[in-house]
């Protein structure tokens, strides 16, 4: 553990909560039949996209 060390893993965790705001949002969908939940789940799906994305630039493509 370095003197400089912070918060790890904060990209995973945002890409798992779009995972479950898309899922919520869609099953929102399904059940209310309102098209206004499709908000929901875009965000959901683009929080996913941009965790994913910050996790792989953290690991550097690849290298551990």
């Amino acid at each position: 553990m370095t003197s400089t060390s912070s918060l790890r893993g904060w990209e995973l965790l945002l890409a798992m909560a779009g995972a479950l705001a898309a899922m919520a949002g869609t099953t929102a969908v399904f059940v209310t039949h309102e098209h206004a939940w499709r908000y929901l789940v875009a965000a959901g799906c683009f929080a996913q996209f941009i965790g994913f994305v910050l996790h792989g630039r953290r690991l550097r493509g690849g290298a551990r």
